[in-house]
């Protein structure tokens, strides 16, 4: 008894583990969606970037010819990519710094300080609306609430979508203004830091700016990186706002290379010309994500 007791026990062990495919059925429609939606269109505009198409016709193979066009033969390209580094730097920083400052002030706790929470977050559930870009372009324009505010205080009125600067500054403007997302997120850490931390600078002597530059910036540093990744990357897709308040004007001075891809694609049916200006824009962010986080190993501070 006790040797077949013992031989059904080491058949049991030995057999093969039941596979369950249970977990594959609940994923199933992710990654069909995953599939369909994003790895499917990225592998045909890989493809579609080494050819010309129009739509109307089949696609007919040129291999590098797009590329090359982008970076030799046409002088809008370099335009759109400077406008478009001039917008990310003129957006994502500020965006950083203004979401911050207001997380930090939001931190307090005073009385109706979830009112104010609120009340800043709201830009951010409107999104980059179609209403808002459009709401904006009336604010803005040459008799719009800006320059009557101006006016009253006996100050010059400009015409917002006249100048180069001034028009990008318009569209810079109201994505700095849709703040909320990466505010909320700097509240959460900021949340998270130990009142241990902060109590102990407070012994030492160390006095409030000392506190926020020396202890609550390096503790919330892999926070600061997620932020500048999100921003910088949504800077360089941003299509809304000059699509609808400037359209790439004046002269091209906010014309970002969102709005090229576009026009390309579906004003001019260069299809595949639109697709390799997409694969340039995507290396370029893949590049400076890389950099970034290449560097983070010397500024962003993980706790252990």
């Amino acid at each position: 008894m006790k040797g077949s007791s013992s031989g059904a026990a080491l058949g049991v062990a030995m057999r093969k583990p039941r596979r369950d495919f249970t977990g594959l059925v609940y994923i199933a429609p992710w990654v069909i969606g995953f599939a369909a939606f994003k790895v499917f269109p990225l592998l045909t505009s890989l493809y579609l970037s080494l050819t010309s198409y129009n739509i109307v016709s089949p696609p007919i193979f040129v291999g590098l010819r797009n590329f090359a066009q982008a970076f030799l033969g046409d002088s809008l390209f370099w335009q759109s990519a400077k406008v478009s580094g001039a917008y990310v730097l003129l957006t994502a920083p500020v965006r950083l710094v203004v979401a911050l400052f207001v997380a930090y002030l939001l931190s307090s706790r005073v009385r109706g300080i979830a009112f104010f929470r609120a009340i800043y977050y709201i830009p951010s559930l409107m999104g980059g609306s179609v209403a808002i870009a459009i709401l904006w372009r009336v604010v803005f324009q040459e008799t719009g609430l800006i320059n009557q505010v101006l006016a009253a205080l006996h100050l010059p009125t400009p015409v917002w979508f006249a100048g180069s600067f001034s028009a990008l500054f318009v569209i810079s403007s109201l994505h700095v203004w849709q703040f909320g997302a990466t505010m909320v997120i700097f509240l959460a850490a900021l949340k998270n830091i130990p009142v241990s931390l902060i109590e102990a600078a407070v012994i030492d002597g160390a006095r409030r700016r000392q506190i926020f530059m020396r202890v609550t910036i390096p503790y919330i540093t892999p926070v600061i990186f997620f932020n500048l990744i999100i921003n910088l990357v949504n800077a360089f897709q941003e299509f809304n706002t000059p699509y609808v308040v400037t359209q790439g004007g004046p002269k091209h001075a906010t014309y970002l290379m969102s709005l090229m891809i576009y026009n390309n694609a579906f004003t001019y049916l260069k299809m595949g010309y639109s697709s390799a200006l997409s694969w340039i824009l995507f290396t370029a962010i893949a590049a400076i994500t890389i950099i970034l986080f290449k560097s983070s190993n010397a500024w962003v501070h993980y706790q252990e």
